[in-house]
């Protein structure tokens, strides 16, 4: 009785994984189709993750308990200056703890020098401020210092970060004097960027007496920027127009300015979804190459597994041969895709400073999409060779 060809595990491996060795470009080649893929998928969920624990670390350094009251707009359209008695109106609203008002000044630019043209304004805006700005929006000095009681009566200017970078100034070296309003201030502080006040970062701050007396400021804020006590920001904003004017609560406008951060989240996870599904396609691309290469490989080696069926191969043996050669390659190309995926994710968090994390589930499911797509891959070029008859396979030798 003739004893059954057996082929036993310890075999597989190394009898699958002959085609790759025997032909190391072309595996490579394969390998880096799965491996794009991969790392894409990978990227993409970290990349995600990562920026969004760096925006919700933004959000809590920054707190969500500042509130921002502004000029709305009448029923026609136009706007509608804020009372002048807001600013202290504002501050007495039970929990609330700083209210610091500004005023754009229209009408009102900022240059470098006076023979710069007036048109040219670089999107510099100047605002009248309170003292305690800073401490209502969490802002903090650069260069210099911030006006005080005594220079806010005096042609003395703070920078914003943008506004300090637009007008060419980078230090206080020399006193440097930017014309304001047609009349010469000299620089005395630069600010850091103010994250969530971006208008403060493109404006040139002045004292309200010297906007009062030189730039036109008749006592009406644009804008006033309120901390609350914690917990209680969602109650005071609803007091917050009332209090600011009383007569026409409707014409004023409250917003939140952490909301704006925190959308910034919703937008990033909506996009991931589409980079999934690119990474996707990818990997789809990279399993249709490993499908075409172990055709390929099956019609070259007709007469290997001609061979190896006249010695007694079964047919489940030469399937088991090209299938394992198509997972092993899969599952090279996702663990090179995991690792490119985790490289990249950790240098462009270095990058832009955020917390470099990469989810358990890229981990597990990059490599095991990897061998699912193997396996798929493999699966007909693995049943046509065991399809191959002995003696047509031999007659191509």
């Amino acid at each position: 009785m003739t004893e059954r060809s057996r082929l036993r595990p310890g075999d597989l491996l190394p009898v699958g994984t002959v085609g790759l060795r025997s032909r190391p470009v072309r595996a490579s080649l394969s390998l880096v189709g799965v491996a794009i893929g991969i790392a894409a998928v990978v990227a993409v969920l970290g990349i995600t993750r990562s920026s969004q624990a760096g925006l919700l670390a933004r959000i809590d350094r920054l707190g969500t308990d500042m509130l921002t009251v502004s000029s709305g707009q009448s029923l026609a359209g136009q706007e509608v200056p804020l009372p002048a008695t807001a600013p202290a109106t504002i501050a007495r609203t039970q929990g609330v703890t700083r209210a610091a008002a500004t005023a754009e000044l229209a009408g009102v630019n900022a240059y470098r020098s006076d023979l710069v043209p007036s048109q040219l304004t670089g999107g510099i805006g100047v605002r009248a401020t309170a003292l305690d700005l800073l401490s209502a929006v969490g802002g903090t000095l650069e260069r210099g210092t911030f006006l005080s009681g005594t220079t806010d009566r005096y042609p003395a200017a703070v920078l914003g970060h943008a506004a300090a970078q637009s007008l060419g100034i980078a230090d206080l070296a020399g006193n440097p004097r930017i014309a304001v309003g047609g009349r010469w201030y000299v620089v005395i502080g630069i600010l850091r960027p103010v994250d969530l006040v971006p208008e403060i970062d493109n404006s040139v701050l002045v004292g309200l007496p010297v906007a009062a007396t030189q730039l036109g400021y008749d006592g009406h804020p644009t804008r006033i920027y309120v901390r609350t006590q914690t917990g209680r920001t969602t109650q005071v904003r609803d007091m917050l127009s009332r209090a600011a004017d009383p007569e026409a609560p409707e014409q004023v406008a409250v917003s939140r300015p952490s909301d704006a951060l925190t959308a910034r989240l919703a937008a990033a996870s909506s996009g991931t979804a589409l980079y999934l599904g690119l990474g996707a396609v990818a990997l789809l691309v990279g399993g249709i190459g490993i499908a075409n290469v172990m055709i390929v490989s099956v019609l070259e080696r007709r007469g290997e597994i001609g061979l190896r069926r006249a010695l007694g191969a079964a047919r489940s043996h030469v399937a088991a041969q090209f299938l394992v050669e198509s997972v092993v390659l899969a599952a090279a190309g996702g663990a090179v895709g995991t690792v490119a995926g985790t490289i990249i994710t950790r240098v462009l968090a270095f990058e832009h400073g955020w917390p470099p994390l990469i989810p358990p589930v890229a981990v597990v499911a990059g490599p095991a999409a990897a061998l699912v797509i193997g396996a798929v891959a493999g699966l007909y070029p693995a049943l046509r060779a065991a399809r191959l008859a002995p003696v047509d396979a031999l007659r191509g030798i």
